[in-house]
């Protein structure tokens, strides 16, 4: 392609970009909390329901108010409370103020929008916040907590986020090429090309959310930029790799770029097509922010693959050769496979076979262990890694209070069923308080229910379940329960199944990928079972660091499956680099020689690219929600356990183990081991 050409087709790339952004427009949704209720979860009908009663359209934001002193609250005190409240609510009365049986705490109601979400919901809390707090005495302490306040907490905690993200995203990613080049231009080039394609795919996301019913909410957009920088920049090193290779052996510079994407093109692109079709797998989920996620990710990884091999050539093609400076290489044609420190390593492997795959298995496995003492499900109140109001408030809540006086879970059922229902609920052990909250036009029946049980415990399941199983035996009444327990309980029983549903899909997909690439049975079932082992012990080792070390009380429920998700699908991104190079080596030097001059050829950029999506991954500790950070954690630490050691030793020392069986039942199964 000439120079003309090259111009021509990069500004075309570059107008086509920006006038998709122009016409999809910003997302407006990034400050949403994930929406992650089954809309067929007995939960999600309750809320489907509520809208029948007169009240619809309402929810309330709590305010609790205690004493500064930690006393008893006078008339005085429950006076200034109430007017704070009229405050809030523009209204001439404050509404019931329920005391606690202490006397310290006293809470009340303060109607919200229910339509309100992300930044707007933030403003309405905070305009409450502000109002309350306005002319208050100083002998009193007020908070603002519940659903609504929980929900405003986590928009206001991506304000900026994103922005903070990408920020510091782009800024690990430039160190690390800096280092990986050694050149003070050329990281600029793949740094730019990936954030290119980070924001179409930014826009890409905005435009299906639109389209679809999908959401690009905040955590979304936060692990899709994640992915599309991470995977972006490891697909833009193994083709800046080859190409550097080849210009040893090319005086032309365009010659060299055509040879390395012909020959680093179908590694990228299986690649590629392995993470997009996992990522498409969540798309059978149960979970509406699961299915979300597995469209926008697959949808920005996409894109990245398209600026790579596009937009990455042709950039790389107006630079010319000189872009690697101060370290230009020169076309002497030297076989640079036969010497170095990832030549050795890979010489020292095959040595000892045995011994080192067997060591590195059972480190492995130990890691593995400790997933089997990884407590899973986070709380409303856990969420946040940072201290918000509405904990705050909620903690303050809980220790004057019921826990779940704040939030009482919801049943409704007939109204000509009434009287059975209420002695169902009567007959139910462990409810500290019962009350019929409204009736709708339709002829139901709303009761609030408010249990003897920390919120999302253990025992507040229990409890939900034992009030189905009683309203459920009312006959005809229709019954359900609903309120925040009962929607965390549906939640995690359609996360259990998309972890029983979803994985072995994925696996069954890399398998698929793997054959249709090598077309060898059993080097694919060998590369897939290293993968998962390197999975697991990431989840393992990722889950005692996220309790013992960082202090998080339980892996959220989402961390499971997304972790395992990325591991083996961004894994095998590594094993198609090493294998297809090792594919191509081995009919001249057998699979031993093969491999190790495998390792050689890509174990520089192996190593830089799992250092670069470990590093960016790690970069999600920013956002303010632990699910994020745990993520961050158990990815960053299983994609270096499978760079140093799944695809630096254990496949090296396996495939030496195997020997040329392993390419069974193609042609290079009968290519003989060269001396």
């Amino acid at each position: 392609m000439t120079a003309r050409r090259s111009w021509v087709l990069l500004l075309v790339i570059i107008a086509a970009s920006a006038g998709l952004i122009g016409a999809v427009g910003e997302n407006t949704a990034a400050g949403q909390a994930p929406d992650s209720l089954p809309s067929s979860a007995p939960s999600a009908r309750v809320e489907q329901v509520l809208g029948e009663f007169p009240d619809a359209g309402s929810t309330a934001a709590i305010v609790v108010v205690t004493r500064a002193d930690g006393g008893d609250l006078s008339d005085d005190d429950r006076a200034a409370m109430a007017a704070a409240i009229m405050r809030a609510t523009g209204q001439q009365s404050a509404g019931p103020i329920l005391t606690s049986p202490d006397q310290q705490a006293a809470i009340g109601q303060v109607p919200v929008d229910a339509e309100l979400s992300g930044f707007a919901l933030t403003d309405r809390v905070e305009d409450i916040r502000a109002s309350t707090d306005e002319g208050l005495p100083d002998r009193l302490i007020l908070q603002v907590t519940g659903g609504p306040a929980f929900g405003a907490d986590i928009a206001d905690s991506f304000s900026g986020a994103n922005i903070t993200l990408l920020a510091v995203t782009a800024a690990v990613v430039a160190v690390l090429l800096i280092a990986t080049y050694r050149s003070p231009v050329l990281w600029l080039v793949p740094l730019a090309v990936v954030g290119a394609a980070d924001r179409v795919a930014t826009s890409v996301g905005t435009g299906l959310a639109k389209l679809t019913a999908l959401t690009f909410d905040g955590s979304t957009a936060g692990i899709t930029s994640v992915l599309v920088f991470g995977a972006g920049t490891n697909y833009a090193l193994l083709l800046v790799s080859r190409y550097r290779d080849e210009l040893h052996r090319e005086a032309d510079h365009r010659a060299a770029l055509r040879h390395a994407v012909r020959r680093a093109g179908p590694a990228i692109l299986a690649s590629n097509v392995t993470v997009v079709a996992a990522l498409l797998v969540l798309l059978l989920a149960a979970l509406p922010n699961t299915r979300s996620l597995g469209a926008m990710a697959a949808a920005g990884l996409v894109v990245a693959v398209v600026f790579v091999l596009l937009a990455l050539p042709v950039a790389l093609a107006l630079c010319g050769r000189n872009v690697f400076w101060p370290f230009v290489p020169d076309a002497k044609g030297q076989d640079t496979m036969n010497d170095g420190i990832w030549h050795a390593v890979a010489g020292w492997v095959v040595r000892r076979p045995a011994v080192v795959a067997g060591s590195a298995i059972a480190l492995l496995v130990v890691c593995a262990a400790g997933l089997s003492t990884a407590q899973i499900g986070l709380s409303q109140i856990d969420q946040f890694r940072v201290r918000a109001e509405s904990v705050d408030g909620f903690d303050t809540l809980a220790h004057h209070f019921s826990s779940g006086a704040s939030d009482p879970t919801i049943v409704l059922a007939r109204s000509g069923s009434a009287t059975q229902i209420e002695a169902a609920l009567h007959r139910t052990a462990g409810l500290a308080q019962t009350w019929r909250s409204g009736i709708s036009p339709t002829g139901l029946t709303r009761w609030a229910v408010v249990l003897d049980a920390p919120p999302a415990s253990a025992e507040a399941f229990d409890m939900i379940e034992a009030l189905r199983a009683a309203v459920d035996a009312v006959p005809e009444a229709d019954a359900l329960v609903g309120g925040t327990d009962a929607q965390v309980l549906d939640i995690q029983s359609a996360a259990s199944r998309d972890r029983t549903v979803i994985i072995p899909l994925v696996l069954l997909v890399v398998l698929v990928v793997l054959l249709v690439l090598l077309r060898a049975v059993p080097g694919a079932l060998v590369l897939v079972a290293v993968t998962v082992l390197s999975a697991v012990a990431a989840l393992g080792l990722g889950s005692w660091i996220s309790e013992y070390v960082a202090g998080f009380p339980a892996l959220d429920i989402s961390v499971p499956l997304f972790a395992f998700l990325f591991l083996v699908a961004l894994g095998v991104d590594y094993t198609i680099f090493l294998v297809t190079r090792a594919r191509e080596e081995t009919p001249r030097h057998g699979t031993t020689r093969g491999m190790v001059r495998a390792v050689s050829a890509t174990g520089a950029v192996i190593t830089s690219a799992g250092v670069v999506l470990a590093a960016v991954f790690c970069v999600l500790g920013v956002l303010p929600l632990i699910t994020l950070t745990q993520i961050g954690i158990v990815v960053g630490l299983g994609i270096l356990l499978d760079t140093f050691v799944v695809r630096t030793v254990v496949v090296p020392a396996l495939f030496s183990l195997i020997g040329r069986s392993v390419w069974w039942p193609s042609a290079l199964w009968r290519v003989e081991e060269s001396d």
